[in-house]
């Protein structure tokens, strides 16, 4: 079984060969991609149980492990997770802002948290969690994919237009006040609303966002100087700094401990023990 507890900064992350985590992402049905990142399974082959570090990157995840299913909330730090032999996982990540409307409660209350989807769905989530066990990883995936499109159906209404809108707040390097009146909001509504849809305020998203670009860029050998400039930090010391804060290390043995392992998504079981 997973550990429960939580763990301080002193728990050791083990690294592990990539071939060992047998990570894999499936791009979702047409039809859900503007809710819906992806899909995801994993299947750990180590000889030993590991500790991974998840990194905050604004979204929600329903994953199904060790026989039943569970959310993963919106993180605003490094989450260690640790990781059995055998375990068999099947997640779908939802985009920022879009699993609230899914899940039927704000993402706020699941910020930096993971909790058995079981409290938030009832009996639909064991009935789930059931069709899964009894299914391979490809096929699990499917069921949580078309759970999801049932339930978007059955959604009173669209997503708020702060989910969809976004982008903007990255691609065009808005302050919370143009971004507010992008979407035709005061900054207290969009406070509220920013709260309710990525579980966190619109400047700490705004820091997700840009650390995501940061280490997404890092990853593919960009020189750290340049990946400040264009990741929309003041310079690198400012990214140094911001990447300490949500990584819980450097960028440097952040890169260096991908390339010895996969990385793993930010919603990521629980904390080690």
């Amino acid at each position: 079984m997973l550990g429960d507890a939580t763990v301080g900064t002193g728990c050791e992350v083990t690294s592990v060969p990539a071939e060992a985590l047998l990570y894999r992402e499936v791009p979702p049905p047409v039809d859900l991609a503007t809710h819906i990142a992806c899909l995801w399974t994993q299947t750990v082959r180590t000889d030993e149980p590991y500790v991974h570090r998840v990194l905050p990157d604004g979204c929600i995840d329903i994953i199904w492990y060790a026989g039943s299913l569970h959310v993963a909330g919106p993180d605003t730090g490094p989450f260690l997770a640790r990781l059995v032999p055998g375990l068999r996982i099947a997640a779908v990540r939802f985009r920022p802002g879009m699993a609230p409307g899914v899940l039927g409660i704000p993402a706020d209350v699941l910020r930096d948290d993971r909790v058995a989807l079981a409290e938030i769905w009832g009996s639909d989530a064991d009935r789930l969690s059931d069709q899964i066990a009894a299914s391979d990883q490809r096929t699990a995936i499917r069921i949580l994919a078309r759970e999801v499109g049932r339930r978007l159906r059955a959604a009173s209404g669209p997503p708020d237009p702060i989910a969809t809108a976004v982008g903007e707040l990255v691609r065009r390097r808005l302050d919370v006040r143009q971004f507010a009146e992008h979407i035709g909001l005061s900054e207290r509504q969009l406070r509220r609303r920013s709260f309710a849809a990525f579980g966190y305020g619109p400047k700490t998203l705004q820091r997700i966002l840009r650390f995501r670009r940061a280490v997404a860029l890092a990853r593919r050998g960009v020189p750290f100087a340049d990946v400040a400039v264009h990741a929309g930090y003041a310079d690198q010391p400012h990214l140094a700094r911001e990447v300490k804060e949500l990584a819980g290390v450097s960028l440097g043995e952040l890169v260096g401990a991908d390339r010895a392992s996969n990385a793993l998504p930010s919603g990521h079981l629980r904390r080690a023990a």
